[in-house]
């Protein structure tokens, strides 16, 4: 029996108790996009050393799971400039959407918030009709 279920409900249980934690120790949202976008445009302020912190975190983690061996077969694609694009019009979306997964989907649906609920429901949609509109193209 496959267990990458398993894998993903373990991820998802620690980004909600990471989210958890980080409203509760800061009183601020873990929005990946709002943290990292806060130290590009300027608006951190105050908090700039916590969100380094924070995205070293996000980055260090991977790259010490695949220093130690441990690495997962996405089965995304083997096409690096296709993982580009898709990251950059990621990025842009999240601009767009004034938020990320972690942000709408996670800590906005958790908090009953009505724009994170509609938010996640378009950028699911979106995913959705992308991946069957590019099945027969890629």
């Amino acid at each position: 029996m496959p267990v990458d279920w398993i894998w993903g409900l373990a991820g998802g249980l620690m980004i909600g108790c990471a989210a958890a934690l980080y409203l509760l120790g800061n009183g601020r949202i873990m929005g990946a996009s709002g943290i990292l976008g806060g130290l590009i445009d300027g608006s951190a302020r105050g908090f700039v050393s916590e969100r380094i912190a924070f995205l070293i975190g996000v980055i260090a983690m991977p790259a010490v799971l695949f220093a130690l061996g441990d690495t997962v077969d996405t089965h995304a694609t083997g096409s690096v400039p296709l993982l580009i694009v898709g990251g950059v019009l990621v990025g842009l979306g999240t601009r767009v959407g004034n938020g990320c997964t972690s942000g709408h989907g996670v800590c906005g649906i958790s908090r009953l918030s009505l724009r994170g609920m509609v938010a996640t429901g378009f950028y699911i949609g979106a995913g959705v009709l992308a991946v069957v509109a590019l099945r027969g193209v890629l």
